[in-house]
């Protein structure tokens, strides 16, 4: 079969898509070295890396079929055996079909499972607003115990993974479709859960995004720096626990703030980086970009990202205006009581 062209895919076409893979490979990787991990899919073992996973070890990987709140369930049973279960299955699926399993299964019984969440955000677009994600973060984020990772390209994916399986607790890693364009050259990078990676240094605004828009803030950072703005580049990849000293510093350095995701703004990473901030006490300027409490169009991710804002023009436009924003300069920035 020849290799993927353009916009036009199908399940087949993944094996050929190196970049989109990585993943995939890293955690066959770690099941060969690790009998105590096992996969589960509902039934989307082909649209999900995760069929990697069953290809090397299918002693080890369980298909338990369009029923999402079942497999999270038996996740949490093979965790309490003390195996490390990792789920595959669309974001919308493993945050909102499932979503009261998560919480009481998973994280009130405190159960080391991973969910790798796929097709995230507007990823799938041509699928239409019942296969969009774009309140995961925030209903993950809002359950205790678990940590929640969002990662820029297959890359990043591929150390969230390794860190998330050597971490010990509930995990939900949120991943696109599979094609996203990679942030990173190669996996020899240095990553943290709960560390920010700075991708640009910069001194006028800081930009804080997570997941593919990271790829266009670091573009549009670029296209700044042609103009003579200082732009910082932060890829806040995990949001909980969040990175609060990176945001402070950012503050601090720039005083002006742009939070930008695939996600809708409420309960997401900009409202997280938001909570850092007046958590504080200190003024800045802080726009977040992402769906306006909105439902997404039906149409290609890349068009999507821009008719929203959330690619490097709309994140260019957002500098622009966030730059001509005044306020009151306060050096030591302490309240008088």
């Amino acid at each position: 079969m020849a290799k993927a062209q353009g916009l036009t895919w199908t399940i087949d076409d993944a094996d050929h898509m190196t970049q989109a893979e990585i993943y995939g490979e890293v955690l066959t990787n770690l099941g060969l070295e690790d009998e105590r991990i096992v996969a589960l899919t509902a039934d989307l073992a082909g649209s999900t890396k995760i069929g990697k996973f069953q290809k090397k070890i299918p002693e080890r990987f369980f298909n338990l079929g369009i029923a999402e709140a079942n497999m999270i369930a038996i996740a949490s049973g093979m965790a309490a055996t003390g195996l490390i279960p990792v789920v595959s299955t669309f974001a919308v699926f493993a945050s909102l079909r499932a979503a009261e399993f998560v919480r009481t299964d998973i994280c009130y019984q405190k159960r080391n499972v991973k969910i790798i969440a796929t097709h995230s955000g507007t990823s799938f677009g041509q699928s239409g607003t019942t296969h969009h994600c774009t309140e995961d973060l925030a209903v993950m984020r809002a359950l205790s115990g678990i940590t929640v990772i969002a990662p820029a390209d297959s890359f990043e994916t591929a150390r969230a993974v390794k860190a998330g399986i050597e971490h010990d607790g509930p995990v939900y890693i949120r991943i696109g479709r599979g094609f996203e364009p990679p942030l990173h050259e190669s996996l020899d990078f240095d990553y943290q859960i709960g560390k920010a990676l700075r991708m640009r240094d910069g001194t006028d605004i800081t930009v804080i995004a997570c997941g593919v828009p990271v790829l266009h803030a670091v573009e549009a950072a670029d296209r700044a720096k042609e103009q003579g703005v200082s732009v910082r580049v932060l890829d806040m990849h995990t949001l909980k626990p969040l990175d609060e000293e990176a945001v402070l510093e950012a503050v601090m350095d720039t005083r002006r703030i742009i939070t930008v995701e695939d996600h809708n703004v409420i309960g997401g990473l900009g409202s997280a980086v938001s909570d850092v901030i007046a958590k504080s006490g200190k003024g800045c300027a802080v726009r977040k970009l992402g769906f306006q409490d909105e439902f997404s169009i039906v149409g290609y991710p890349e068009d999507l990202l821009h008719r929203y804002g959330l690619d490097a023009d709309g994140i260019m436009g957002a500098i622009s205006d966030v730059l001509k924003q005044d306020f009151e300069t306060d050096e030591d920035w302490e309240d008088e009581i």
